[in-house]
C-alpha cells in the first residue's frame, strides 16, 4: 500500500496538525517482505519542516548488504547554540507495525473524544511529533543553554538497523556526543530506567522428504519440531530464575512455527521462532549454548533427530545502574509538572540500551499509554500528547551540564 499523504503538505500551524500529518505516512515496516527502506518520505517531510524553522537537519546514510540506496537514512535535527555547550538527544523510531486487522483508518489521525487515533499515533509517531514541536518552540523561546539534537531512527520494529548504525558508525563522524539521551516511547510519561532486552533466533529440523502414501519411507521434521518444542517448554523455559527488581523474571516464548511444502509429502523441514527476554545482568552469549544443551539431550535420545539453531538477532537490556544524575533531573522536571519521578521498568525493549551500552546515560520516556500500541484502533490522548511536549521543552531548556555535573 502506498502512502496517503500528499507530498506538498503545508507546514502545521499544531502540535495536533503535525501529528496528523506523521500519521498520513504509511511507514508499516516491511523489512521481512524485501522492503527496508518505508520512513523516507516522512523522513523528508520532517526534513523540509525543520529545515523551514531554522533547525539543521543531516541525512545519515544507512549501508546495508553494499547498498546505501536501499536501506536510506536515519534523519538529524539539530540546533547547536553553542560549541562548548552539551548535547541532550531525544530519539524516535519512524516506522510502525501493520496495520493488518485494524478497525480505524489507520492513515487518517482522526481527533475525536479527546484522542487522536492511527497507527503510529501512540508508538511511536506521538513521541516524534512532541519532540519536533517542543524543539520549534524551544528555539522560538529562545535563551537556550544546550545543543540539542532529535534522531529520527528507522527499522525499529524489526531488525533494529537505524538505531545500530548510528551508535556503531554515525556518531562517531559527528563532531558531538550527547550527555544524556532520552528515547521516545509511550510510557504515560513515567521514567523508564530499565527495561528487558530480547534474543530472537529460529531453531530447524531437517527430516527426510517422501510420499504421504508411505510415510514409512521419509521422517517428518515436524514430528521432530514437536519433541524439540516439548523438550524446550518441559526442560528450559520452567528453569529461568533471572530476574530484576524493575522488571521481573527473565521469560521465554516459541511464537512461530512455519513446515511442510505441500499436504501430500513428508515434510523435510520445520522452522521455530523463539523470544528470550533478557534482564538487565544477563548475558546474551549464554542463551543459545544452554538450549544446545537440553537439545543434546534430546538428541542423544532420538539419534536420528537433526535439530539446528541458528545465529541469533540481540537486543541489549537496559540496566537502571548508568543513569542516576539523569534520573535525579528528569524526575524533577516531572515533578514540576505534577507527574510522578519514581523509576519504572518495562518488560519490553527500547533503544536506550544501545546508547546506554557506549556509556551514555539514557531512560526512556513519553506521552501515551503503551497498552494502546500495536492495537487495532491505535490512539494517544491529546492532553498526554500536550504535556509530552511541555515536558520535553522544559528538558531543553535546561542549561546542559545540568545533565551531568551531579547538582
Amino acid at each position: 500500500m502506498g502512502s496517503k499523504a500528499k507530498r506538498s503538505l503545508a507546514a502545521p500551524g499544531s502540535l495536533v496538525e503535525l501529528l496528523q500529518q506523521m500519521i498520513s505516512f504509511d511507514t508499516v515496516n516491511r523489512v521481512n517482505e524485501g522492503v527496508p527502506f518505508v520512513e523516507g518520505e516522512l523522513a523528508a517531510h520532517l526534513e523540509a519542516l525543520a529545515e523551514g524553522w531554522g533547525l539543521q537537519t543531516a541525512r545519515l546514510p544507512i549501508a546495508q548488504n553494499g547498498s546505501l540506496d536501499q536501506a536510506g537514512f536515519n534523519l538529524l535535527v539539530t540546533h547547536e547554540v553553542d560549541q562548548k555547550f552539551p548535547w541532550l538527544l531525544f530519539d524516535s523510531h519512524l516506522d510502525t507495525v501493520t496495520v493488518e486487522g485494524m478497525t480505524i483508518d489507520p492513515f487518517g489521525a482522526l481527533v475525536e473524544d479527546g484522542k487522536i487515533y492511527g497507527r503510529g499515533a501512540c508508538d511511536t509517531k506521538g513521541t516524534g511529533a512532541c519532540m519536533l514541536w517542543a524543539l520549534k518552540s524551544a528555539v522560538e523561546a529562545g535563551g537556550l543553554q544546550a545543543n540539542i539534537a532529535i534522531l529520527f531512527s528507522v527499522d525499529e520494529e524489526v531488525s533494529r538497523i537505524g538505531v545500530s548504525a548510528f551508535v556503531q558508525h554515525q556518531l562517531a563522524s559527528l563532531h558531538w556526543t550527547p550527555s544524556a539521551v532520552i528515547v521516545g516511547e509511550p510510557t504515560t510519561l513515567q521514567m523508564i530506567t530499565a527495561h528487558n532486552g530480547t534474543v530472537r533466533w529460529k531453531i530447524e529440523t531437517q527430516g527426510r522428504a517422501a510420499h504421504s502414501s508411505d510415510p514409512s519411507q521419509g521422517r517428518s521434521a515436524i514430528t521432530d519440531m514437536i519433541k524439540v518444542i516439548g523438550v524446550i517448554e518441559a526442560e528450559y523455559i520452567p528453569k529461568l530464575t533471572a530476574e530484576y527488581p524493575l522488571v521481573g523474571t527473565a521469560q521465554c516464548s516459541i511464537n512461530m512455527i512455519t513446515g511442510g511444502s505441500l499436504v501430500n509429502v513428508i515434510p523435510e523441514f520445520c522452522t521455530i521462532e523463539v523470544d528470550r527476554r533478557l534482564v538487565p545482568g544477563e548475558d546474551a552469549e549464554s542463551i543459545l549454548p544452554a538450549v544446545e544443551t537440553v537439545l543434546q539431550t534430546l538428541a542423544e535420545e532420538n539419534p536420528e533427530l537433526n535439530a539446528t539453531q541458528q545465529e541469533p538477532h540481540i537486543s541489549l537490556a537496559l540496566p537502571a545502574d548508568g543513569n542516576q544524575v539523569l534520573k535525579a533531573r528528569v524526575g524533577t522536571i516531572l515533578e514540576s509538572f505534577g507527574f510522578s519521578s519514581t523509576a519504572q521498568g518495562a518488560k519490553y525493549g527500547t533503544h536506550a540500551s544501545d546508547f546506554a551500552a557506549l556509556g551514555i546515560p539514557s531512560l526512556v520516556l513519553g506521552p501515551g499509554d503503551i497498552d494502546q500500541a500495536h492495537r487495532k484502533d491505535e490512539y494517544i490522548a491529546l492532553d498526554q500528547l500536550e504535556s509530552g511536549m511541555q515536558v520535553y521543552q522544559a528538558l531543553m531548556a535546561q542549561p546542559g551540564d545540568y545533565w551531568s555535573d551531579g547538582r
